[in-house]
């Protein structure tokens, strides 16, 4: 570039490639650099989540996902997102228990949940209802105090389940089940969507080992739309619950957490096995409106390393609940089968992704689709408030402003009505 040259120094990380430095790009050289979508551009530094999605890896603080998913609860992850480090025993039992403590909610937030249409989605009420915390948990908003932004982290990784409990009892009608001490987290979370005060609901441990695993495998993933929109709000200063329910906001969005529900939509629009031949030809040639919803990933070019470990949970569920004559079921393991092994998806990667099969879990479980991107919700609020306090406590935290490329009119003067064409 001649005179124009600059340069710009390069930075390595513990892991992955090497990334320029390009802060003083502007001010050296006039210019700064486009990427819609941020696809190309590192936007902070954090030491919680790896992925390297050519050779199909993810590590949370260096421990690989698949011991993560087989030898830790979520809890136990939750610890480790949080603080960097496994627990020791009693500060696992001390963090599980303050937990407990922190699940029950305000009393006056069961008025919030009227103010709600009885058909209003899960998620709206999730959203506003966690925003809403801020109003009541005034001693958790001081971001400049390191305790008040670990007791809020906590609160939030609570309190969120009870909320999306009780968002789905008040559009099922039913009255809400408080949370049990007695209970793991996993069984916890299905006792308030099922119990009612006529019966305890009976936990089935290989039902709440596979929502564990679902929630441990959604708890973090890097810097993905919901994660970044949640530090950006975090770095205006605002309140860790007003970030949350940011991130919620994002979640909520089908081409982000809504992916899942479309793996079922699409089961239901194929209908049988004989369709499915038809349904992929329409797949391969493009057909409008025809997608392979659950196969694939924007980050990984391999298998998903997470849809492996929820293969073996989703065959699992469906063995000790008898499913596998179950039409949707039996739909899903043949659409599996034949995309796994057609050229054409082979060639491109296509292989089932964790949406494929968190969907067909969940919805094993019992759980409502409406309810899919809430329960994502819930674990991922893991990873948010971890990926919010790493951002509050990095030197030189700024608030985040990207730039744009202007493509509009270029400086023209006001022209009055009458002179207007």
């Amino acid at each position: 570039m001649g005179e124009h040259a600059a340069e710009l120094p390069l930075l390595s990380g513990t892991l992955g490639p090497d990334v320029v430095d390009i802060r003083k790009l502007t001010t050296e050289l006039g210019v700064f650099t486009y990427d819609p979508s941020y696809g190309e551009t590192a936007s902070c530094r954090s030491a919680i989540t790896f992925i390297d999605g050519d050779k199909g890896i993810l590590l949370h603080r260096g421990y690989p996902i698949e011991q993560l998913a087989s030898k830790a609860s979520f809890v136990e992850t939750a610890y480790l997102l949080l603080y960097g480090e496994l627990p020791t025993e009693q500060k696992y039992q001390e963090f599980r228990w303050d937990l407990k403590e922190h699940a029950l909610l305000h009393e006056q937030i069961r008025n919030f949940f009227n103010g709600f249409r009885r058909d209003a989605h899960p998620m709206a009420i999730l959203c506003g209802t966690v925003a809403a915390l801020s109003a009541f948990y005034h001693d958790g908003v001081d971001i400049s105090n390191a305790a008040s932004r670990d007791l809020s982290a906590r609160r939030l990784i609570a309190k969120v389940p009870t909320i999306a409990a009780w968002a789905y009892k008040y559009t099922q009608g039913e009255p809400f089940v408080y949370p049990d001490d007695e209970l793991s987290f996993p069984e916890n979370f299905l006792s308030m969507l099922f119990a009612r005060p006529s019966a305890r609901y009976q936990v089935n441990p290989i039902l709440a080992r596979a929502l564990d695993r679902i929630f441990i495998l959604h708890a973090d993933h890097e810097q993905n739309a919901s994660t970044s929109t949640v530090r950006l709000v975090g770095s205006t200063g605002s309140n860790p619950f007003a970030c949350i329910a940011a991130g919620i906001a994002a979640l909520w969005g089908p081409a982000h957490g809504g992916a899942n529900e479309a793996v079922l939509n699409m089961l239901t629009q194929i209908g049988t096995r004989e369709n499915i031949p038809g349904f992929i030809e329409k797949v391969k040639s493009r057909e409008s409106g025809v997608r392979l919803m659950g196969f694939g990933h924007r980050v990984y070019k391999s298998f998903d390393p997470r849809a492996k470990i929820l293969q073996q949970t989703y065959h699992e569920v469906v063995a000790e609940l008898g499913l596998s004559h179950d039409p949707m079921f039996d739909l899903a393991t043949e659409l599996e089968r034949i995309a796994s092994h057609d050229e054409y998806f082979v060639q491109r990667r296509l292989y089932p992704n964790v949406d494929f099969y968190s969907g067909l879990i969940l919805r094993a479980l019992g759980i409502p689709t409406s309810m899919f991107t809430v329960l994502f919700a819930v674990a991922r609020t893991v990873g948010w408030v971890s990926q919010w306090r790493e951002m509050i406590e990095e030197p030189g935290q700024r608030i985040g402003r990207p730039r744009q490329l202007y493509v509009g009119a270029q400086q023209r003067d006001f022209v009055p009505f009458a002179d207007r064409k």
